[in-house]
């Protein structure tokens, strides 16, 4: 149902395609019916362009919030039968100075150059969007937000798009089959829709209506329920949708680490995936000796505590309506877990299905029900796996359930089960069962818990875990309150949990003035939080106080200066390196931290970061340069990567690093090439990933993959532990 005040606006009449309030906050705009097809050549010179009145007048969310854009853009939206399509023309003043520096699809820096965002809430249900992105070069990317905030990048669909030059700028026109997208029934359809201008050389943010300064770039991209309605849209009759997508895959593997050794071992298989509409807002997935060859590296890191990492998700068949499965307001989709360092637990976490011990376990297959029933969210997960005797595991079933139903305006109560089953008489199976609610109230205020529990063999008491979290985020002034409790045998196998036995108090205040005066510094933030861990024995764990203060300039670039206390008692010691380990005991030292932003309107831009402190005892000198690019021509760019610690301790000093980059050269937005190339000194390998990608057709693929890794340790590097050479295709059926 439409907000009751957007509800007073009458709809724009044609020629017109957009009504405001007199705010600029809400806006109904119109799509327009096509007569036939658009051409996608990025020439603007059917008759719609003509005929129909572009939306235009955009407004700053940054660097002025509420004051008119300073270039012009102007957008149309229309239909046929078949496809929704966007167009856009991006009046530019200084072409030559606009920062444009990828091509290739999904690529993050997309977003960090000169760039069109646009979204649709095609179930109008004010909580979650489908987003996509489309620079001067053609290059794109497409993702999905859900409940406002989980953003998930590494989901794609199928579409098409063509982008243009004229004499006072750019060009796009974009067509989204209906086919690719889910919407609720009936052919008359009410949608949400935003779009969003980067002028990133002036470091300008603007959108089509007014979004608030408080919500920033990604909350207001995220936050569908301050959408313009988009009415006069008809979508086709209801068709029960099917795609069926198969592949070959043949691997030629060197393997030394295996027992017996394996040296060019040729093979070759194939698989199948298809998606189903059961109903309009209802789709399944099915899969069978599912394979994910074609996926990057994971890009190492160096782990200088007690606590597992976290790796993100990258493939494809899991990464699809990602947002669904995620639990009790926490993150966990497209990178860190959450905002809290990582403690809250995960209670899906989808790499537990097919990786185990860092090795591959084949899928034999599974199906995925996804989509909306009403005000209602649904998603199952039934997957299956072999044994994998070389990663030490055996054949399971993987379960998941999850059910989340909207209430109020911006509020959703809701359930999640997993459940790991292995052979009869094995070891590891699990079941969890959570309940969860996430309300938002006002613009900037949230309250986010959970409780769950879990039930493992040979694990009794002390299984359960809550969370209650109170975060108030505007644009000066920020609170954020949090208790989380995580038991010792609470053990979601489906899950990641990073810390048990811990009963944890959060708390944050942020001041965030904007100086009004001047032409170099854009924001002003200072935070400080402190961390107060016991365990369930009421012993004082963790207790962590924060410091930091940072600044936002004109021009993008960024500086952060902060400073730590840190209370750490270890109950058990722990090696932190080779030979080297920390004896239990309590601990305290001091970490000071300098960092600098470098924005992409340098030729060399990333992050750089030097922390130097205290360590269990001893001394940590650490440098870090991450998000690094250096620009040499839009189709060809190195991201080098580093981390470099330097630890001294009483039981003995050590250097853990890992170096690499990645080289990626850029054909066409749809075909590319990538080297990556890391090494880590705990692993003490190196190892290599090179890929090359080409979407031949929209929605089928041909991948080359060569991996390899080499022990450090022999004298030569000419011996490797393993090697692969994986040629994939696959190929998109949709009737």
């Amino acid at each position: 149902m439409a907000d009751s005040s957007a509800q007073a606006l009458a709809p724009p009449i044609a020629p017109a395609t957009i009504a405001r309030d007199a705010t600029g906050e809400r806006a109904i705009v119109r799509f327009v019916k096509l007569a036939e097809p658009l051409r996608l050549d990025g020439r603007l010179d059917e008759p719609l362009y003509g005929d129909a009145d572009p939306m235009s007048d955009f407004i700053q969310l940054e660097p002025v919030n509420g004051q008119p854009a300073t270039e012009k853009t102007e957008v149309w939206l229309a239909f046929d039968a078949r496809h929704v399509y966007v167009s856009m023309r991006v009046w530019e003043s200084a072409p030559e100075r606009m920062i444009v520096n990828e091509m290739r699809r999904d690529s993050n820096n997309i977003r960090l150059g000169e760039s069109i965002w646009f979204a649709f809430d095609t179930f109008h249900d004010r909580r979650n969007a489908v987003q996509f992105e489309v620079n001067p070069l053609g290059g794109r990317t497409d993702a999905q937000s859900t409940n406002e905030r989980q953003y998930n990048a590494d989901w794609n669909l199928v579409w098409d798009l063509a982008v243009g030059t004229f004499d006072g700028g750019w060009t796009l026109e974009a067509a989204i089959p209906f086919k690719s997208l889910r919407y609720g029934p009936g052919t008359s359809q009410t949608w949400g829709f935003q779009a969003r201008r980067n002028s990133k050389w002036k470091n300008e943010i603007a959108f089509l209506t007014h979004v608030p300064a408080s919500f920033g770039l990604s909350r207001g991209s995220h936050s569908a329920s301050i959408y313009p309605e988009a009415v006069g849209l008809e979508a086709p009759p209801a068709a029960r949708a099917f795609e069926i997508k198969p592949y070959l895959i043949s691997n030629l593997a060197t393997d030394r680490t295996h027992a017996p050794a394996v040296t060019n071992d040729l093979s070759a298989d194939f698989g199948v995936d298809a998606k189903i509409g059961v109903t309009q807002g209802l789709t399944a997935d099915l899969t069978y000796n599912t394979d994910f060859a074609q996926v990057e590296a994971d890009e190492q890191q160096v782990n200088l505590t007690r606590f597992s990492l976290f790796f993100p998700e990258k493939r494809e068949f899991f990464t699809e309506n990602q947002g669904t499965f995620t639990f009790g307001g926490a993150g966990g989709v497209s990178g860190v877990p959450n905002g809290d360092g990582g403690e809250t637990p995960l209670l899906f976490y989808s790499r537990r299905i097919g990786l185990e011990n860092g090795k591959q376990v084949p899928i034999l297959g599974g199906a995925r029900l996804t989509g909306r029933v009403g005000a209602t969210s649904v998603g199952v997960i039934d997957m299956q796996t072999r044994d994998e005797p070389a990663a030490g595991a055996e054949a399971a079933n993987f379960l998941v359930l999850r059910v989340k139903r909207d209430i109020l305006r911006r509020s959703a109560v809701g359930a999640l089960v997993t459940s790991r089953s292995v052979a009869q008489g094995g070891a590891g199976s699990n079941q969890t069962v959570g309940l969860d609610a996430t309300f938002g109230f006002f613009r900037n205020l949230s309250l986010n818990a959970f409780v769950a529990r879990t039930v493992s063999d040979r694990l009794t008491g002390d299984d359960s875990s809550y969370r209650a979290q109170l975060d108030y985020a505007a644009d000066r002034y920020g609170v954020q309150l949090e208790r989380l409790a995580v038991g010792n045998h609470f053990n979601p196998e489906a899950g990641f949990v990073r810390r048990t036995d811990i009963r944890r108090n959060f708390g944050l205040f942020r001041f965030s003035p904007r100086p009004r005066s001047s032409r170099v510094v854009r924001k002003v933030s200072a935070t400080g939080s402190i961390t107060y861990t016991e365990n369930g024995a009421g012993r004082l764990e963790t207790r962590l106080v924060d410091g930091e203060f940072g600044i936002e300039f004109q021009n993008s670039d960024r500086l952060l200066a902060g400073i730590n206390h840190d209370f750490e008692f270890l109950r058990t010691p722990f090696a932190v390196a080779l030979r080297v380990g920390i004896p239990a005991g309590g601990y305290s030292f001091i970490t000071a931290r300098a960092g600098y932003t470098f924005g992409q309107q340098r030729a060399l831009a990333g992050v750089l970061l030097l922390e130097r402190g205290g360590y269990y005892g001893g001394e940590r000198t650490t440098v870090t340069v991450s998000r690094a690019r250096a620009r040499l021509t839009p189709q060809l760019a190195i991201e080098p990567l580093l981390s470099v610690n330097k630890v001294d301790l009483p039981a003995g000093s050590f250097t853990a690093k890992v170096v690499g980059a990645r080289t990626t050269l850029t054909m066409t937005p749809l075909m590319f090439a990538s080297a990556f190339l890391q090494y880590g000194s705990s692993a003490q390998g190196l190892s290599a990933n090179v890929r090359f990608r080409w979407e031949y057709r929209p929605g089928s693929e041909l991948f080359i993959v060569y991996n390899e890794e080499r022990d450090t340790r022999l004298r030569s590097l000419g011996e490797n532990r393993t090697r692969s050479l994986i040629l994939k295709v696959n190929r998109l059926f949709r009737p």
